[in-house]
Order: structure tokens, then C-alpha cells, then sequence
């Protein structure tokens, strides 16, 4: 803010009534005052620049954001249209995999390694527990029954290349369709990141932009006061004049009249010297300056 207290008044009466000296002093400390203000405004004009500057370049900043943003957001879109394609794929494969299970009575029951898996832990259990005689054949019994289930299994789905072929290229096909969900929660991350960032520094420069336009209303209120005190310092000044050249118009009068009155005195001394009158050396000085002698 402008400190006003430091500021310098004019007014009419000081303008009609003040002495010249005193008026000279007040031009003086208008200029002054003008000239600090005027520093003031540069410098607040300055900073405002500085500040609208670094606005746009937030703004710039912000909008490279938002072009990559766009950018990734598109490359989401199409991982996601190409991932929907593959999955959609695989699902007619696994569909085709399942019919075909069907065919072949192989799609109710557990698939090889679930059956494996159960034969280990029944071979474990044989081996590690205490079992009675009844438990013990009704165990073995168990395994060699998921044996002949696993062999019967296995037996099919070897004598099937076309159901395995099948089943491979459905878990490749559901494989390419995961990479690219991969790609999409990736590609997603980084716009989601980009979008934050383009948030943030379009928040940055409006603080910035308030900053600025502070600033331009403090330079405007500096502007203002030192053009009031280069004004005032322009009356002060025409003031001035005007009195110069009353003083100027004071003193012809004066030199004028004196004048006048040197021209009657000699006249007067002219016409003693026609009539006869003797005329001392002061006299004689008198007549030469008015050129009567």
C-alpha cells in the first residue's frame, strides 16, 4: 500500500496565498514525492510482469498436462477395445473347449492336477499315518480308484489334440487379453497422474494470478498518486510563472514610471537652462540620460 501520511497537499488556498519561496519548496517536495512514487510504480509494475509470467507458465505447464493426459487416456481406450476383442476370443474358445469336453464326457469331474494333487495327499497320508487294517485297505482302495480316474482322464485328453489345441490357444488368447488389461491399469495410472498434476498447477497459477492482479492494483495506486503529485507539481509550477511574470510586469511598471518621472524632471531642468538658469554638473547628468543634451 501506498504510505499517504508521506504524501504532499495542494490546495487552492495554497496555490492563491503562499509566498513564492514557499511555493518553491512545495514544487520541490511534490516532485520528490512524484519521482518516489513513480519508483514505487515501476517497480510493483516489475513484479506484476514477473508474476503474469510465471502464471503463463503454469498455465503452459498445465496444459502439457493435459495433452498427455489425453494423450494416455487414448492409449487406455485402445487397450481396453483390443483386451474386450480378446477376451470376448477366449471365451468362444473356453465355450468350445467345454462343448468339446462335453462331447467326450470329460467335462463333470476334477481336471489332472487336481487329480494328482489328490493322489499325493492320500500316498502322504498312507505313509505318515497309523491306520487300522480296515482304514488301511479303504485308503488304498481310494488312491488306485483316483489313479484309474487320472489314467481314463489323461488317456482322453491325449487321444484329443483338437481339445488341447483348443484349450491352449483359449489360455494364450486370455493370456494377451490380461497384458493388455495390464497396459490399460498402467496407461490409467499415469493419466490419473498427469490429470493430478494438470489440477495442481492450474490451481498454482490462479494463487499466482491473484498475486498479480494484487499487485497490479497496488501499482495502479502508486500510478495514481504520482500522476496527482506530477498534476499538482504542474500547477505549482504554472503558479510560478504567473508570479514571475507579474513581478516581471511589477518591475517594468515601476521602471516606467521612473522613467516618467526622470523625463518631467529633466524637462523641467531644460527649460531653467532656456531661461537662463546656471546648471551644476548633477543637472547636466540628468539632461544627457534623457538625451536633452
Amino acid at each position: 500500500m501506498v504510505d499517504e501520511s508521506k504524501n504532499i497537499e495542494l490546495t487552492e488556498d495554497d496555490l492563491e496565498n503562499k509566498s513564492k519561496g514557499q511555493l518553491i519548496k512545495k514544487a520541490g517536495q511534490l516532485r520528490d514525492r512524484r519521482n518516489e512514487l513513480n519508483q514505487m510504480a515501476s517497480e510493483r509494475a516489475s513484479k506484476r510482469d514477473d508474476l503474469n509470467a510465471k502464471t503463463r507458465e503454469k498455465v503452459d505447464e498445465a496444459q502439457e498436462h493435459r495433452e498427455k493426459r489425453d494423450e494416455l487416456n487414448e492409449q487406455v481406450q485402445e487397450h481396453k477395445e483390443r483386451r474386450n476383442e480378446l477376451n470376448a476370443k477366449a471365451n468362444e474358445l473356453f465355450d468350445k473347449v467345454d462343448n468339446l469336453k462335453s462331447d467326450m464326457e470329460l467335462d463333470e469331474g476334477k481336471d489332472l492336477d487336481e487329480l494328482k494333487e489328490d493322489i499325493e495327499q492320500l500316498e502322504f497320508k498312507q505313509q505318515t499315518e497309523v491306520l487300522s487294517s480296515e482304514e488301511e485297505r479303504e485308503l488304498i482302495e481310494k488312491i488306485e480308484a483316483k489313479r484309474e480316474e487320472y489314467a481314463d482322464r489323461k488317456e482322453k485328453l491325449e487321444g484329443s489334440s483338437e481339445l488341447e489345441d483348443l484349450r491352449r490357444e483359449a489360455e494364450e488368447v486370455r493370456s494377451d487379453a490380461s497384458q493388455h488389461h495390464q497396459k490399460v491399469t498402467e496407461l490409467a495410472d499415469q493419466a490419473q497422474e498427469h490429470h493430478n498434476q494438470m489440477i495442481e498447477a492450474y490451481r498454482e497459477a490462479d494463487d499466482i494470478r491473484d498475486d498479480a492482479d494484487d499487485m497490479h492494483e497496488k501499482f495502479v495506486e502508486a500510478q495514481e498518486a504520482a500522476d496527482q503529485h506530477h498534476e499538482d507539481f504542474v500547477r505549482v509550477q504554472k503558479r510560478l510563472r504567473e508570479m514571475d511574470k507579474q513581478e516581471e510586469e511589477q518591475r517594468k511598471s515601476a521602471r516606467d514610471k521612473k522613467k516618467e518621472a526622470a523625463k518631467e524632471e529633466a524637462e523641467e531642468i531644460y527649460q531653467k537652462f532656456k531661461e537662463g538658469e546656471t546648471l551644476d554638473t548633477e543637472d547636466l547628468m540628468k539632461l544627457q540620460k534623457t538625451g536633452l543634451l
